[in-house]
């Protein structure tokens, strides 16, 4: 009786867990899980959160319309704290445990180079949103931002043109980390090129949340006193943009007499400071908010319905987009394509399905991932800031611009092949 009664027991058991694994095997295998790989804290979560509530807006949208392959995305989101070896924890984490089928996320080059590893090594996908400084080429990252040669040197070229002012003397202004650092080589060398001594040229570098530009906007002052026109490429990146904008415009120091150009300053970043004193200066970007066009205008209108339906911070009050968020959105509906296209979401077949990929922008452009360089086609863009934050087009490329990966413009990049090695 004894014997049967556990045997009843251990059936009714092993059968509960049965049920148990099976429920919990369907469940997961009725969604495809996604990681967001963002700083939600820190001192780049003034740049990173809105990238998070973009990825997650586009799964709302794909999964209103069906989802992937017939299944809903699933979004499996971590914070990186602006915390470099954490991102690469945690990369590891969303692959291995989590068993993302890609990964949305970094801001920062050192983010990119930290997790890179980890992304090659599970052969696992990463789509990176932002601009960096190139000199890089993953089988396994797509790169949605820009290259130098889609932002930098487009913006140094119009500071140099009649038009931007015919700037001859050059301050180049970093946070110190790879990408400023990297970007200042190329442009530096871009400038030798140009016929532009050293002596014309100043560099300087701050910390990550570094907060007092006094000294650092002094020295500009007293650089740019000595009779050329001087002008400032900035790669500051994060929260320190707020305190080197605001003592901009304490020290009078207008665009009409030293212009500012910004690789890493958009819509969002200009939320926290009173744009009037900086009206004039300007940004490079592939995109604004302020464009015109019926794709960009939906984008703005769906961005603006989901933060306030979200009750997003910021954003449901004043809505804003930028281009790391269209930049995102783009990656996203890529990658859907590319999934759909290669019928799974194995990643050897999505990235082949991925090569020549197209999406209609709100840039107004219509974008398309090159067969062979896993960087997108894109326009330049060249913003002034107008006194109510947003940016008024100066200039632009009449059409996309192909990336190019490794810059002319450092010694031994001719022989590098415009494709990543297959591993």
């Amino acid at each position: 009786m004894q014997r049967r009664f556990t045997l009843k027991t251990l059936t009714a058991a092993a059968t509960v867990a049965t049920l148990a694994m099976t429920g919990l095997s369907a469940h997961a295998q009725s969604t495809i899980k996604i990681g967001v790989l963002h700083a939600l804290s820190g001192t780049m979560a003034i740049s990173e959160t809105v990238l998070k509530d973009t990825v997650l807006m586009a799964v709302d949208e794909i999964n209103a319309k069906g989802g992937v392959l017939g299944k809903k995305l699933e979004p499996v989101i971590v914070d990186t704290a602006s915390d470099w070896p954490l991102a690469a924890e945690q990369a590891k984490q969303l692959i291995s445990k989590d068993k993302v089928a890609a990964v949305f996320g970094c801001w920062t080059s050192v983010c990119r180079k930290s997790v890179l590893p980890v992304f090659e090594e599970t052969n696992s996908l990463l789509y990176y949103p932002v601009q960096y400084e190139g000199e890089e080429l993953s089988k396994n990252v797509f790169y949605t931002g820009a290259a130098p040669n889609q932002q930098a040197i487009p913006a140094v070229e119009y500071l140099m043109s009649q038009d931007g002012g015919g700037a001859k003397r050059f301050v180049l202004l970093g946070t110190d980390y790879v990408y400023p650092r990297t970007a200042n080589k190329i442009l530096r060398a871009f400038l030798h090129s140009k016929g532009v001594k050293d002596e014309d040229i100043m560099e300087a570098y701050t910390p990550f949340g570094h907060a007092d530009y006094q000294t650092i906007i002094a020295n500009i002052k007293k650089f740019a006193s000595a009779g050329k026109k001087t002008a400032v490429i900035s790669t500051i990146n994060g929260d320190s943009n707020v305190p080197f904008y605001k003592e901009l415009g304490n020290a009078g120091l207008k665009a009409t007499d030293v212009p500012v150009v910004a690789f890493s300053v958009g819509e969002e970043e200009l939320r926290g400071v009173d744009p009037k004193p900086l009206v004039g200066h300007l940004a490079s970007w592939n995109y604004f908010m302020s464009v015109k066009n019926p794709t960009n205008d939906e984008f703005v209108k769906k961005w603006s319905a989901y933060a306030k339906a979200k009750n997003i911070a910021g954003h449901k009050d004043k809505p804003l987009t930028n281009d790391p968020m269209e930049a995102t959105y783009v990656g996203i509906y890529m990658w859907k394509q590319a999934v759909e296209k290669a019928k799974s979401t194995d990643t050897d077949k999505v990235i082949a399905a991925m090569a020549g990929q197209t999406f209609a922008a709100p840039s107004g452009f219509t974008l398309k991932m090159d067969e062979k360089n896993h960087h997108l086609h894109k326009p330049v863009l060249i913003g002034e800031v107008r006194a109510d934050g947003q940016f008024n087009v100066v200039w632009k490329t009449k059409g996309p611009i192909k990336a190019q990966p490794w810059s002319p413009f450092i010694e031994g990049n001719d022989k590098k092949k415009d494709e990543p090695e297959k591993k």
